[in-house]
């Protein structure tokens, strides 16, 4: 049974203190998310991040984490981790019309502090470099109304639904090639 079966958008309103198998498996299923953090000056700053499927990973049932890799070399999350550890993460399902909040403190951590973590944040098949690891302690999640969610499809997304088609369409004109061809000998 795949992550999508592990939980239902809409199923839970609730906020919590612990992940259960449902958060896990949706964050498992993620490819990006958005994080806020706060500036010295107490203005929100809110990042996309993106990497493979589950690159944000559940550790324990109040811990996420997340290898960092190099963007546009801005670092303000990272600067603003200096002034206010509070971070707030929003990930969306848009197929499914789901979104997850997650209210956490964050903690930055050089790739070799830990070096059982790293390899457990990492894609071998990723080619991205990290420059470091984020370590999220949750502090509350929520489930969103899904209302609002327009869905929108990713590429593979779109290419798992037709693939049913173009075989369909490959078989079909199989056939017409077929058709004419006996057709076209019918006529000699």
């Amino acid at each position: 049974m795949g992550a999508d079966h592990l939980w239902t958008p809409g199923q839970v309103d609730r906020r919590s203190e612990a992940f259960t198998a449902n958060e896990e498996a949706f964050i498992a299923a993620r490819d990006s998310f958005y994080m806020a953090s706060m500036s010295e000056t107490g203005w929100p700053y809110v990042q996309h991040r993106g990497g493979p499927p589950g690159f944000l990973r559940v550790i324990d049932e109040t811990t996420l984490a997340f290898a960092d890799f190099r963007g546009n070399r801005q670092y303000i999350s990272v600067g603003n981790l200096d002034a206010n550890d509070r971070v707030a993460l929003i990930l969306v399902d848009y197929p499914r019309r789901a979104r997850l909040k997650i209210l956490a403190h964050a903690e930055r951590l050089a790739l070799d502090a830990e070096p059982e973590l790293l390899p457990k944040l990492l894609d071998p098949g990723y080619r991205a470099k990290p420059e470091r690891i984020f370590r999220l302690r949750l502090a509350a999640f929520d489930w969103n109304c899904p209302q609002h969610i327009v869905p929108r499809f990713t590429e593979a997304e779109i290419s798992r639904a037709v693939q049913p088609l173009h075989e369909k369409l490959e078989a079909l004109e199989a056939e017409n090639r077929a058709l004419r061809e006996r057709l076209a000998q019918a006529e000699r």
